[in-house]
């Protein structure tokens, strides 16, 4: 049995944006058939720990087809980097927070924007899922769209992270 691909999606405090990278996430995976993934998801911030995600994310979520009721709130720890292979901040700022708790360059190179897995996003230069939480529901489904569309390419991503690695050396190819 081989390890693990390991991603965590993280936020300010784990209730709106994380765990709808996470969730959302996992379940693009599944329906893709890819396996081999672990998805998780933390805050850079503490205020929420235990808790469940924004109520009116887990009611945009399960009408969407996911279901978020079982989340709980974690914070991000720089213990977690030697255990995980990507790292997904929800914004530029959650990227420096993350970028400052690293003690090497191999986990500085596995934290990486959300958003740079959307295209469109990317070519837009608009990299920062936008924060619901002050927000009225067309935040939260603003949010969701932006997570949705980001977490497609990651599975595109990690599709070719698992090509890659079994394809054979090369001059290895069958005849």
């Amino acid at each position: 049995m081989s390890v693990p691909y390991r991603i965590a999606v993280v936020c300010t405090g784990n209730i709106c944006r994380s765990p709808m990278g996470e969730i959302v996430l996992r379940q693009m995976l599944d329906d893709a058939d890819v396996t081999g993934v672990e998805v998780s998801s933390a805050g850079t911030a503490g205020w929420h720990i235990g808790d469940g995600a924004d109520r009116r994310a887990i009611r945009l979520m399960r009408e969407r087809g996911y279901d978020a009721s079982e989340h709980r709130a974690r914070q991000f720890t720089p213990g977690w980097f030697e255990q995980l292979d990507l790292v997904l901040a929800a914004d530029e700022g959650h990227l420096r927070q993350l970028q400052g708790m690293v003690s090497s360059h191999a986990d500085r190179e596995k934290i990486r924007l959300l958003r740079e897995f959307d295209a469109e996003a990317v070519e837009a230069g608009t990299l920062d899922v936008d924060d619901p939480y002050y927000g009225d529901m067309s935040d939260f489904e603003q949010c969701l769209a932006e997570v949705e569309a980001a977490c497609r390419g990651v599975v595109e991503h990690v599709r070719d992270l698992q090509g890659a690695r079994s394809a054979p050396p090369a001059g290895d190819e069958a005849p």
